[in-house]
């Protein structure tokens, strides 16, 4: 009985929410917070949509006091808000959105939803199975590299520093070997759950196989990358890893950080020049960041 009062609160319980039906990742579940969402390409802005056709600050979304809809404003960017195929205009003022309206901004298009508890874990589910690393949590090879390609665009087109940080564990061979493949999982689980703990929410982050991550860094230099690499290094080594049998594993990890420049074509050169990074912290002796020259 009090789980079926407990369902019945839930199912009372209703949130506005954007589905993302065109852009990466697809089907992507983002909450319209109470104190409003604002949607842009910049870093800060609670939803980055990293695109140059997308404005710094492009658009507005905030829910009614009664809560019953939500406005969205246009903050005055170049290529417009579209609701419905038509364009929202800025001086007006806002305009009501109800349940089920599309909103695109450039290439990407959102569905406004108001939906209960259940509906909101189908569509969580939904994401997370196509879009995150189902270990760690952080997002899949496919999603980080999308991403890594948007920002790299993003950054030559507007001339905006972006860097690199390519992770792996220390000895990760040595830990399965000596500890069994569960420790090996529990080590990748605390790495990515530190990793999400301490980036921006605007960093993603992705495992790219094994015990190698990805964090892609918008508005960041290689200086600002390499004290953020050596947070995260540090920050593992203060944390020991706790095993089934009592003992307390100690895990490191080597760094390489690149930050993009004019010769990098696309994200891939990035990332090569990140993995050479990467190499030459495990050549000096691992637990260590090590930037690209």
């Amino acid at each position: 009985m009090p789980e079926e009062v407990e369902l019945l609160n839930e199912l009372d319980t209703r949130e506005w929410v954007l589905i993302r039906y065109v852009g990466q990742p697809m089907g992507q579940f983002i909450p319209l917070p109470l104190g409003g969402l604002e949607l842009g390409r910049a870093p800060e802005n609670g939803l980055c949509l990293p695109e140059p056709e997308v404005s710094r600050r492009h658009a507005r979304l905030n829910i009614s006091a009664n809560l019953e809809y939500v406005e969205l404003r246009d903050l005055g960017s170049t290529n417009g808000v579209y609701v419905n195929g038509r364009r929202v205009q800025a001086d007006p003022g806002p305009v009501k959105l109800s349940a089920e309206d599309v909103i695109r901004v450039a290439g990407h298009a959102f569905k406004l939803k108001h939906m209960d508890a259940l509906e909101r874990r189908y569509h969580q589910d939904m994401v997370a199975r196509t879009t995150l690393d189902p270990l760690t949590g952080v997002g899949n090879r496919a999603t980080v590299l999308h991403q890594l390609e948007s920002h790299v665009e993003l950054a030559r087109r507007h001339h905006r520093p972006l860097s690199l940080i390519l992770a792996d564990l220390d000895w990760f061979k040595q830990v399965n070997d000596t500890h069994g493949h569960r420790a090996g999982d529990r080590a990748l689980e605390a790495f990515g759950t530190l990793l999400l703990r301490r980036l921006r929410g605007s960093d993603p982050v992705g495992r790219l196989g094994g015990d190698e991550f990805l964090i892609v860094l918008p508005e960041t230099s290689v200086m600002l990358a390499l004290n953020a690499a050596e947070g995260l290094r540090r920050a593992l080594g203060e944390h020991p890893l706790e095993l089934d049998e009592g003992q307390k594993l100690m895990l490191t990890c080597s760094l390489g950080v690149a930050e993009l420049k004019p010769g990098d074509t696309d994200g891939g050169a990035l990332l090569a020049r990140a993995d050479a990074a990467l190499y030459g912290a495990k050549a000096g002796g691992r637990d260590r960041a090590f930037p690209a020259p």
